[in-house]
């Protein structure tokens, strides 16, 4: 089942996206994507397809054609593996439980009760993944969301799932932020969730968010940071028009090798460095939300996302350091708005 490109309560929105698209289009030719192209018409002819997200799982079924129906769910699980590694979830897609290697659902109840109300909302959503939050976002009471992910792999285990959806008011495109610039889309709720720390200029990446919000809109972001790990007081930092202040050691920490394996992460703030990137970012009404380690529950090697996981990258006598020496991650939510001009 194919979804149109640009139907439904987000045409709009997409519409302008179209030159964006054409201008990466080399880009996208992935030499695995003919596979996972493949891997996506195999999966079964959906006749009722159905979708929900009401609880941690976003559960997906079919109604299968009877050439099929021999084929139990054995037939779309190995589908769906050749669609691996799964990053994010979990899915219960016809009868196939998805482990991902992150339990996405548990982020999600960390900072849904601090939402502003997404009843009626168009939503973006920065580095989406395979699309689990879009689901959560849309059965929240978005009217329509939008999901950027420039990962392939990632892009189609979204249009995997889509398969099961009969509604167009959610949609990705592999996209990257800047592809926005100069769009002039405006959204009442912003997500950058895992994406910050990978900015080499991450003044420009929140810069980049703020123009895609409407004056009044929310932004939620979701990045590792520098634990609080000196327990004395240290530097009180207090954001102008900010509802709390960010209180302790206002620094950043160089990253010139590897963290917690990655190669791409090249600094880690503190939270009131991070406070103060969001305040000469323009932004106001700044709150933390949750701040914490990530543990092995949430993120571990699972059947569906590979061999190696957060529990292979921190030292086996001292979890709350990575093999490279540096704390461990920790992650913390944020949440603040774009001014309302006068």
């Amino acid at each position: 089942m194919q979804r149109a490109f640009g139907d439904g309560p987000l045409r709009g929105a997409i519409e302008p996206l179209r030159h964006a698209l054409a201008v990466r289009a080399p880009a996208l030719l992935h030499g695995d994507l003919p596979s996972w192209r493949a891997a996506l018409q195999d999966l079964p002819i959906l006749h009722a397809p159905a979708l929900r997200a009401d609880g941690a799982v976003v559960t997906g079924t079919s109604s299968r054609s009877p050439e099929r129906e021999a084929d139990g769910c054995g037939g779309s699980r190995a589908v769906l593996h050749r669609l691996g590694p799964w990053r994010k979830g979990p899915f219960q897609l016809d009868g196939v439980d998805i482990d991902a290697e992150w339990r996405a659902d548990r982020k999600w109840d960390r900072l849904a009760p601090h939402l502003a109300p997404l009843d009626g909302r168009r939503v973006l959503d920065v580095g989406s993944g395979s699309g689990y939050h879009l689901w959560r976002m849309h059965a929240a009471g978005a009217a329509a969301v939008l999901g950027i992910e420039p990962m392939l792999l990632f892009d189609t285990q979204f249009r995997a799932v889509a398969r099961y959806a009969p509604f167009s008011a959610v949609q990705q495109l592999p996209l990257r932020l800047q592809d926005l610039a100069g769009s002039r889309l405006s959204f009442d709720t912003v997500f950058s969730m895992g994406v910050l720390y990978h900015a080499k200029q991450p003044l420009d990446h929140l810069a980049q968010l703020g123009a895609l919000l409407r004056p009044g809109g929310q932004l939620v972001l979701d990045t590792l940071v520098l634990p609080d790990i000196d327990p004395t007081p240290g530097l009180e930092f207090a954001c102008e028009g900010a509802s709390e202040s960010a209180s302790g050691v206002d620094r950043v920490m160089a990253l010139p090798g590897r963290y917690a394996g990655m190669r791409n992460i090249d600094q880690l703030p503190s939270l009131a460095r991070l406070h103060r990137w969001l305040a000469s970012s323009g932004f106001t009404a700044m709150r933390s939300v949750s701040m914490a380690r990530t543990g092995i529950g949430e993120q571990r090697a699972t059947a569906w996302s590979g061999k190696r996981s957060l529990a292979d990258v921190l030292m086996p006598d001292d979890p709350t350091r990575t093999l490279e020496g540096h704390p461990a991650p920790c992650r913390a939510i944020m949440i603040c708005e774009r001014p309302v001009t006068v």
